[in-house]
């Protein structure tokens, strides 16, 4: 049997979407669709015709029929990327109605999945839909070929989609080892449905204060890692126990959101509706543990499952240039060197049989060396070439007394405005870098 079936009226259709692909994402997928998600629609996409015959979801899409005739893609991922290319026009009309955001979502280290994930997500960000990417790690159980394959699935996935949530299996056994087996991988069903219907429902359920579509694709376009978790609390301290519960989701590979440069809070309440008080708590807190550079956005909205409990939702993304700034500053110090013009470069190196040596009388630090510059003027007029003028006169750096007559290097420190840092600028000479060679 060859299956695509889209049975939604377009004109009703929802601006996001769900697709889960291979036989993971579309376990993940039924689970989500028997739960249920407000505000959208649900598709599975595998090369499985016997796995899609048995779902209850009914936008289907077989991927790769002439390819493997209707069967799974034996655990082999470029089989799973081949069959996706060879349906990718089905691909595309799933998508092309209406859609602002769509989550591919697929457990990592198998064929279809594994494979034909990448390939969807790029067809959709190519078509301007705001791409999340939900997929899940394997169990160490399942053995290292499958954890490579997986890690090698999501390096292809991750240029594809604008934010990606990892989803650990082993973290989920960590914090529910008490599972069956059948049990373990429903417990992942259930933490990539929160994934989905935490964001999701950020957009689709009306409220006092909203976040919209626009704030989430604010937040999440080209977002790289994006962490998400969802905590609930009740009783005198619920504002706090909620907020703290968030951050040792199971969704959290790390309980921390430092360094983020978006956060989106989203408050549910059921019959007790939270003070004024109790929202600051919230959003403070969130504030805190991101750092005060970040952007918060946060909505409130009713949720009749709840009593007396508030649920609190955060989604944090952001993390790649944080991350970077930290290596660059502790392994390489935040410094880029400024070659203007300057006459030779001898490339520093190290020799075993020479330590290096800290000379003596240089106590100074590169902020206390004085120093003032004078607006630049023309070039040197004086028919002295250009390379045989030392650099700080042909930009008239004016050098005051050091008190020191010890030799200060030519390559000379500039402080950034905002920050007063002192640091070098890149010239783009290929022979100076932060590194020993």
């Amino acid at each position: 049997m060859n299956f695509f079936r889209v049975e939604l009226p377009k004109e009703q259709s929802s601006i996001i979407k769900v697709i889960g692909v291979g036989g993971g994402g579309s376990n993940a997928v039924n689970y989500m669709y028997q739960r249920g998600i407000v505000g959208v629609d649900f598709y599975i996409c595998n090369t499985d015709s016997q796995h899609l015959a048995i779902s209850p979801v009914p936008n289907k899409i077989q991927i790769g029929n002439a390819l493997t005739e209707g069967l799974g893609a034996g655990s082999d991922p470029e089989v799973g990327r081949q069959c996706a290319i060879e349906s990718i026009d089905r691909i595309e009309e799933a998508l092309r109605h209406n859609t602002k955001m769509v989550f591919v979502t697929a457990g990592m280290g198998g064929g279809t999945g594994t494979g034909a994930a990448p390939v969807i997500a790029k067809k959709a960000k190519d078509m301007g839909i705001l791409t999340v990417g939900i997929v899940t790690t394997p169990f160490k159980n399942e053995g290292p070929a499958r954890s490579e394959q997986a890690e090698k699935g999501i390096s292809d996935l991750r240029p594809h989609v604008d934010a990606l949530l990892i989803i650990s299996n082993d973290r989920i056994l960590q914090m529910f080892h008490n599972l069956r087996f059948s049990e373990a991988f429903a417990k992942a069903d259930d933490v990539l449905c929160m994934a989905a219907k935490g964001i999701a429902e950020i957009i689709t359920v009306s409220g006092h204060m909203n976040v919209d579509f626009r704030d989430v694709r604010t937040a999440m376009a080209d977002s790289g890692k994006a962490i998400m978790g969802t905590g609930t609390g009740e009783g005198e301290d619920r504002a706090i126990k909620a907020s703290q519960r968030a951050l040792d989701s199971p969704l959290l590979d790390e309980t921390s959101i430092e360094g983020s440069r978006h956060i989106l809070v989203n408050i549910s309440y059921g019959n007790e509706e939270p003070y004024a008080n109790e929202i600051d708590i919230i959003t403070s807190f969130f504030q805190q543990e991101a750092g005060q550079n970040a952007r918060l956005k946060f909505g409130l909205t009713h949720n009749a499952s709840l009593d007396k409990e508030l649920m609190v939702t955060v989604i944090a993304t952001g993390f790649e240039d944080y991350a970077g700034k930290h290596i660059l500053e502790e392994e390489t110090g935040s410094f880029e060197i400024e070659l203007d013009k300057i006459e030779e470069i001898i490339p520093a190196t190290v020799a075993e049989e020479k330590p290096f040596r800290k000379d003596p009388e240089m106590p100074r630090t590169q902020d206390e060396i004085p120093f003032r510059r004078n607006p630049m003027t023309g070039n040197n007029n004086d028919g002295t070439g250009a390379m045989d003028v030392p650099a700080y006169r042909r930009k008239n750096i004016q050098l005051e007394e050091s008190g020191t007559d010890t030799e200060v290097s030519k390559v000379f420190l500039e402080e950034e405005k905002d920050n007063k840092t002192a640091r070098f600028k890149d010239g783009g000479n290929k022979y100076l870098h932060g590194n020993v060679d």
